[in-house]
């Protein structure tokens, strides 16, 4: 979920680096539609190991800012949110 990934992100002090693959693409999600700014670099394979990527989250965008305003409550965006994704009711 990139955009509870986003709302972790406002909790941390930047830059910071990101090496979970899940959260590189969710970096990645979130560079594209302009919500952060973050360098993402692809580190030298070896002849055993493939390539992986880290990440380097520069600072949260203004429109990144406003994403997090709309979605306000977080408890109750997670919970809209689970109900929606799994069709159940929550109380």
């Amino acid at each position: 979920m990139p955009l509870l990934f986003l709302m972790r992100l406002q909790h941390v002090q930047l830059p910071v680096r990101v090496a979970d693959r899940r959260e590189v693409r969710y970096v990645s999600v979130l560079v594209a539609t302009g919500l952060i700014e973050a360098e993402i670099t692809t580190l030298k394979a070896t002849a055993r190991y493939a390539a992986s990527q880290v990440a380097t989250v520069i600072r949260i965008t203004e429109d990144g800012l406003a994403e997090i305003a709309k979605m306000g409550d977080v408890p109750q965006f997670v919970k809209t949110s689970m109900r929606f994704a799994r069709g159940l009711r929550l109380m």
